[in-house]
Order: C-alpha cells, then sequence, then structure tokens
C-alpha cells in the first residue's frame, strides 16, 4: 500500500524557514516525479515544485511564484522528498502537500494536481506578520 507521509509543518514569522519532508512507502519512487502542492483556504490546490531523477540528470520545476525562495530535492534511498522554504510570507500560509506523478514522459514535469496519482495528507505551514 502507497503511503506518503508529510512532516515538517509548523508557525514560523514572515521571513523565517521551514523545510518539509516527505516519507513515501509501499513500492520504490525513484523513477516517479515527486511534488509539492499546496491549498489555501478557500483557494483550489496549487503547485509548487517538482523534482525527477533519471540517472545522473535532475530535473526539476517551481511555480514561478516560489522560484528562489523554495527548493525542492530527493533522497531516494530513503523514498524522501523535501522542500526548503526560505523567506517565508503570510500568504504562504497553506496545507502543503506531498504527491507523486508516475506518468510523466522523460524528465518532463507536470503541474496539474490532475497528473499526480498519489497523495498524502498534508501538512499545515502557517506564516504569521
Amino acid at each position: 500500500q502507497v503511503q506518503l507521509v508529510e512532516s515538517g509543518g509548523g508557525l514560523v514569522q514572515t521571513g523565517g524557514s521551514l523545510r518539509l519532508s516527505c516519507a513515501a512507502s509501499g513500492r520504490t519512487f525513484s523513477s516517479y516525479v515527486m511534488g509539492w502542492f499546496r491549498q489555501a483556504p478557500g483557494k483550489e490546490r496549487e503547485f509548487v515544485a517538482a523534482i525527477r531523477r533519471s540517472g545522473i540528470i535532475t530535473a526539476t520545476g517551481y511555480a514561478d511564484s516560489f522560484e528562489g525562495r523554495f527548493t525542492i530535492s530527493r533522497d531516494d534511498t530513503k523514498n524522501a522528498v523535501y522542500l526548503q522554504m526560505n523567506s517565508l510570507k503570510p500568504e504562504d500560509t497553506a496545507v502543503y502537500y506531498c504527491a507523486v506523478d508516475r506518468s510523466a514522459v522523460g524528465l518532463s514535469i507536470r503541474r496539474r494536481v490532475e497528473n499526480y496519482d498519489y497523495w498524502g495528507q498534508g501538512t499545515q505551514v502557517t506564516v504569521s506578520s
């Protein structure tokens, strides 16, 4: 049974940092895209970042709003993906979800919710002003 478990969320002040982790289990995910999405109250779930590795090549993709502030990484020996979030703003307050895309081709990074097959339960990030 596939399971994704996020951790690392919490309350932080504006300008602070958090590192989210996602531990995957139930199968090996090294060949799949692993990504992060977020959903703020009253808003649709949106793409944050995703990462894929093929041999020695790593491909990443970020939504424009986060590039430069957020960094995604993965450790396939641990079946884990991470999201380092710096310079956090109150508008970053949301539930952050880990997700897996099994079907992306080559080194492509897809950004639509419907492209992702497995989802975690989410971790709350709250940024105070």
